[in-house]
């Protein structure tokens, strides 16, 4: 049972206020502090949602990135959130921010993700071509609380859960075991020393040796499934997908609005094109490399330098990303054969800044980066940043990936209840592990305990506040739909 909370004064302050990132301890002095919060901030406190008084309305919110997005791709993006009430949650980082920083906080602060969806875990191919399983999406990374990363994943879990029709005991199954997951790794990581947590991984084969026996034929035969199609998910298949040869020349297909090649702008915010458009393209290609490897380690600049660009394309991505620039950059190397397709991702500021101070780098692909770099055992060999130009003076930020390098995830839309369970497990395992690594993980492991006081308390919330979520999503579809009706 989860008692009723009462009112601790604490709470009222700001998170950037409570907040503590200087503070040094033992170990020994961390679990002492971590065991002392329990009183200030009771773990049973995070069941309860209420919205706020004053809670700033989701739509107003939302509407307020639609203004630094490319105005011809709002309608995309609204037209993906309004798929469902989990494809809403997964656009509306922003306001599940705004709605967490009225809530108690013990103020351990972390490399938080800002996004920590079920959706935003998968596979992707390590350096030394290992399949891992990893957060595998950093936009709104940023440092704060680490009771925020999981709190969104617990809710998504009951939102996936909601979307595939399945019963409140499985439902309740699945989030339980996301948060249980993520407090007992986080003792586990907590009786470790430190190289052994920073170096610590979960790879395919992991995956399935540990859940394989548990798993029934049907979630084994997709897990395999999803492994091996993600093993051949490179840039050889992305230039498949996307290029063809034109006069000897990969060139990639146009398929607007979602795929607008560079040649067939006549203009854009990084630069003005000519109506050929290959002089200008070949200079913003080499100008967006040039900058690139500047941030790379010297042997990964030289291996990017064994490359030429050939073709760069706005493509659109995601569902809350729609309407931010997002590049792809088809380049080849010793052979026609021999490609590489890079993304150009633009990173604003993130979700959390807002409500936990700036972040302290400069560049918002740089902090996308570094944070990235903080939170996986392993990262795309290739991961850079940039700042390009814009024709009114100003610059945006980006960051760069491979395109595809082996990545992978499981189709949420046909995922069994017994499937989800397991993934919610395997994910809140991924999560404690990224805040262990760049949090005091001796404070929150002994602040969570042995009991399943916070996992209920979690459970409670995920449901008040996926109820929550539905009722912004009627009032999102009901606005957008108003908004398109006044613009026919």
């Amino acid at each position: 049972m989860v008692d009723t909370p009462t009112t601790n004064e604490a709470w009222r302050r700001s998170v950037k206020e409570i907040l503590s990132t200087d503070e040094k301890r033992t170990a020994k002095q961390s679990r002492k502090y971590g065991k002392s919060l329990r009183k200030a901030v009771p773990r049973d406190v995070f069941a309860a949602w209420q919205p706020p008084m004053g809670r700033p309305d989701p739509n107003e919110l939302l509407f307020e990135q639609d203004k630094m997005r490319v105005q011809d791709l709002v309608p995309v993006r609204h037209e993906r959130m309004g798929v469902s009430a989990f494809t809403f949650y997964r656009g509306a980082a922003l306001v599940m921010a705004s709605d967490l920083s009225s809530l108690p906080t013990t103020g351990i602060e972390v490399q938080a993700c800002g996004d920590a969806h079920i959706s935003n875990f998968g596979l992707y191919l390590s350096p030394e071509r290992r399949t891992v399983f990893d957060i595998n999406d950093f936009d709104e990374t940023c440092r704060g609380p680490w009771e925020w990363d999981v709190a969104r994943l617990a809710v998504s879990v009951e939102i996936c859960g909601r979307d595939r029709g399945f019963t409140k005991k499985h439902r309740r199954k699945a989030v339980l075991a996301a948060v249980r997951g993520y407090r007992e790794s986080m003792r586990e990581f907590a009786s470790k020393g430190t190289m052994e947590v920073w170096y610590a991984h979960f790879d395919a084969d992991n995956f399935l040796a540990r859940f394989g026996d548990e798993l029934g034929a049907s979630e084994r035969k997709n897990a395999s499934k999803t492994l091996n199609k993600s093993k051949y998910k490179d840039s050889v298949r992305a230039v498949g997908k996307f290029a063809e040869v034109v006069d000897g020349k990969l060139r990639i297909v146009s398929d607007p609005p979602l795929i607008v090649p560079l040649r067939n702008l006549a203009e854009r915010a990084i630069g003005q094109v000519s109506e050929s458009g290959e002089p200008e393209m070949a200079k913003i290609v080499s100008m967006v490399l040039r900058k690139y490897e500047k941030t790379l380690a010297p042997e990964r600049a030289a291996l990017v330098r064994q490359y030429h660009g050939v073709d760069m394309a706005h493509k659109v991505v995601g569902v809350g990303s729609v309407g931010l620039q997002a590049w792809i950059v088809v380049m080849e190397g010793a052979t026609p054969d021999d490609v590489l397709v890079l993304q150009i991702k633009e990173a604003t500021d993130s979700v959390l800044e807002r409500f936990v101070g700036k972040a302290a780098q400069p560049n918002h692909g740089q902090r996308v980066v570094e944070g990235q770099h903080a939170m996986q055992t392993v990262s795309d060999a290739l991961l850079g940043w940039t700042r390009l130009p814009t024709p009114k003076g100003t610059h945006r930020d980006f960051y760069v990936r491979q395109l595809w390098d082996g990545k992978g995830s499981t189709d949420l839309n046909r995922i069994s209840a017994k499937g989800l369970t397991h993934l919610a497990k395997a994910c809140g395992w991924t999560l404690a592990h990224a805040h262990a690594r760049t949090g005091n993980r001796f404070a929150i492991a002994s602040y969570l305990g042995k009991s399943d006081v916070f996992d209920e308390a979690l459970y409670t919330f995920a449901q008040a506040y996926a109820t929550q979520n539905e009722q912004d999503y009627e009032t999102f579809v009901a606005a957008t739909a108003k908004d398109a009706e006044n613009n026919q």
